[in-house]
């Protein structure tokens, strides 16, 4: 819900946000971050880029606020334990291996703190719950799901941003029966 002016009018910064938001979706979507300047999405709303600056600090800040991402994660009650890990694993490869917005948000998740914010908020929303789902222990739902954001954003960032060699080469099935295992004892297993 929008502030208004005591008119019912929306107020004049609420209207420039909504443009300044539409164009930079539009820009993200055509160009892709990379090539999506400032400058560009600034014209596409009709400001000066000054006001993207003033609004939303920079272009990575503007990229959080723009994105929304949601993980599709499968239903893990719905699979038998045993499967868990492997499930999670091949959906976020999958995941990962299609969506170009994915790698951009964890390039600016790792540099900006608007961008951190949103990966944050994924985890909360999306992550924890189906974490929920399998662990053994209600108290130990956080712990067990930043342990699985470690394994799969790790092998993101290695595979997808830094692309170092070794981890690029690997075929996704690999990498499914090197991670799964993994996943699995940090959603299933007894408490160390």
């Amino acid at each position: 819900m929008s502030e208004s002016t005591p008119a019912g009018r929306p107020r004049r910064s609420d209207t420039t946000r909504t443009a300044i938001l539409a164009a930079a979706r539009e820009r993200f979507a055509a160009d892709g971050y990379e090539r999506a300047t400032i400058r560009a999405i600034a014209k596409d709303a009709n400001i000066d880029p000054s006001m993207v600056m003033r609004y939303y600090g920079n272009k990575e800040g503007l990229f959080a606020a723009t994105v929304a991402v949601d993980l599709k994660l499968p239903d893990l009650g719905t699979l038998t334990r045993q499967d868990v890990g492997r499930a999670l694993v091949t959906h976020f490869l999958d995941m990962w291996e299609d969506n170009e917005v994915l790698t951009a948000l964890l390039r600016v998740g790792a540099t900006n703190q608007a961008g951190a914010e949103r990966m944050q908020g994924i985890f909360r929303d999306q992550v924890l719950p189906v974490t929920r789902q399998v662990c053994p222990d209600p108290e130990q739902v956080p712990a067990r799901a930043a342990l699985v954001a470690t394994q799969l954003l790790g092998l993101a960032l290695t595979r997808y941003v830094l692309r170092l060699p070794p981890v690029v080469a690997l075929h996704p099935q690999e990498i499914v029966a090197w991670l799964a295992p993994t996943v699995q004892r940090y959603l299933t297993a007894p408490s160390p």
